[in-house]
């Protein structure tokens, strides 16, 4: 339901807000809570009312859309091989369900952003590549390998999407000719006399996927560039991966009509985020070709290093490129912690400056796979390719109450909550909607009151609970 007020103070402003007399103002709710087993549910509508004095009695979250950050790009999820052969396995209703719950912006969660694979990678059900051995001519490159499953599973997610869906592309490892290993797993380095054939591969696989009707918005140089896994890797130190952005592949994409792909460096954990930007952003010749750095969330959570990189480096972007919880175990795919454990991330990734965030794979099979190296890990959804049934862990609700209702091209917006138990973010959307989240990871209700100027709503944050507030 909704709830209005009427307004008697003249005139406020708020931000791009004006509120005049006999103004009406709205908050939706939406909640997912562990006691109640909410999720993603619509609770009754709040009243901004006119309120008095502050006081320290009262718990707060403060709204202030006058001082404005960084623009979302969006939030979604990689589509894998592994993804898109799961998908494949289901019943035609299950595949339109899932399809509708991720992407659909009104029925689902909205996703508007997403990542895939250059070659193989570890959720692949084998290693492969899209030319033959040596030829660094790159005369017979196709992305025939994606065409059974990833590429119709693509497509697919665009259309539900309504909205674009903006979609970057990352490689696990070149192929081993072009390695001084000669393998695509267990790491190697790119020949240095194959540097400017690997940056044509992107160029190919761009304008390969294009002609199929997929638009590509940007590219990671490589995924993990220092790790050497049992899986496709590749290493770069930071001068590599410097030099061969700066020296091959942003002049590569320019001179091929490209240069509008975003260039993403670095795709690694958020530990060593701030030195591997510095290297690459202090030096102007290859900044010129960095749109912004990405990042993961393994080993330590180091949240302050986005921000460091923020700070120093304000023109840069970044985004969070991947995500996932592991090892997989299907006896825990109910416990609660899973989504508190993006939730946390997401809001703080997002109050220290980052313009997206993108999961790992958005479905995997009963084994938490498939992967041609055992590398079983969680999904927010996962199938049972035996019986057909759709599994949605709480990580699928909780990366909802982000992506549902912070749509891209909105402005994160001051949110400052009291009390240290209630972790909050917000952003002012394009429709001029103000969408709040309240984190509440504690073994207690906390009750508080939304102030947005003179005007409050008092609400409770359940124990073990993500809230959206959206303010009309």
């Amino acid at each position: 339901m909704r709830v209005s007020l009427t307004l008697c103070v003249g005139f406020a402003t708020l931000g791009t807000f004006t509120f005049a007399a006999h103004a009406h103002r709205t908050v939706d709710v939406y909640i997912t809570a562990q006691a109640s087993g909410q999720k993603l549910a619509q609770a009754p509508a709040l009243t901004l009312n006119d309120t008095s004095a502050l006081t320290e009695k009262i718990q707060y979250v403060f709204l202030d859309p006058s001082k404005k950050f960084q623009t979302l790009l969006g939030i979604g999820g990689a589509i894998t091989d592994a993804s898109a052969e799961t998908y494949a396995k289901l019943p035609e209703e299950k595949r339109r369900q899932l399809i509708k719950a991720y992407y659909d912006p009104v029925e689902g969660i909205g996703y508007s952003l997403a990542r895939t694979h250059i070659n193989s990678c570890d959720f692949s059900s084998a290693s492969y590549t899209y030319t033959a051995d040596g030829d660094t001519e790159l005369k017979t490159f196709s992305v025939k390998p994606d065409e059974q499953f990833r590429i119709p599973l693509i497509k697919e997610a665009i259309a539900a999407a309504k909205n674009p869906l903006t979609l970057y592309v990352s490689p696990w490892s070149p192929p081993a000719w072009m390695k001084d290993n000669n393998h695509m797993l267990r790491g190697g380095k790119l020949k240095p006399e194959l540097r400017d054939t690997w940056a044509r591969y992107y160029v190919a696989f761009i304008q390969a996927y294009e002609k199929a009707g997929i638009p590509i918005w940007g590219l990671t140089v490589q995924n993990e560039p220092m790790a050497i896994q049992r899986w496709e890797s590749c290493f770069y130190t930071a001068e590599e991966e410097r030099d061969f952005v700066r020296d091959h592949l942003g002049p590569t994409l320019e001179k091929n009509g490209l240069a509008d792909k975003k260039i993403i460096i670095w795709d690694h954990n958020r530990t060593l985020l701030y030195e591997r930007a510095r290297v690459a952003l202090d030096d102007p010749q290859a900044a010129k070709y960095i749109w912004g750095v990405g990042f993961h969330w393994y080993v330590n959570d180091s949240y302050d290093n986005v921000r460091l990189v923020k700070e120093a480096y304000p023109n840069t972007h970044l985004l969070l490129t991947e995500a996932c919880l592991y090892p997989y175990d299907r006896t825990k795919l109910d416990e609660w912690h899973w989504g508190e454990n993006y939730g946390t991330a997401i809001l703080k990734d997002f109050n220290n400056g980052a313009e997206g965030w993108t999961d790992w794979n958005i479905l995997l099979d009963e084994v938490g796979g498939p992967n041609h190296v055992a590398n079983y890990c969680y999904a927010p959804v996962h199938a049972d390719t035996k019986t057909g049934e759709l599994m949605f862990m709480n990580s699928f609700h909780y990366i909802g109450h982000f992506s549902k209702f912070i749509r891209p091209g909105a402005r994160r917006i001051i949110s400052s909550a009291t009390i240290d138990t209630l972790q909050t973010t917000a952003f002012e959307n394009p429709d001029g909607s103000l969408a709040v989240v309240v984190l509440n990871t504690n073994d207690k209700d906390q009750a508080f009151s939304l102030r947005l100027g003179e005007t409050a709503a008092a609400t409770n944050s359940p124990a073990h609970s993500i809230i959206t507030l959206v303010v009309r």
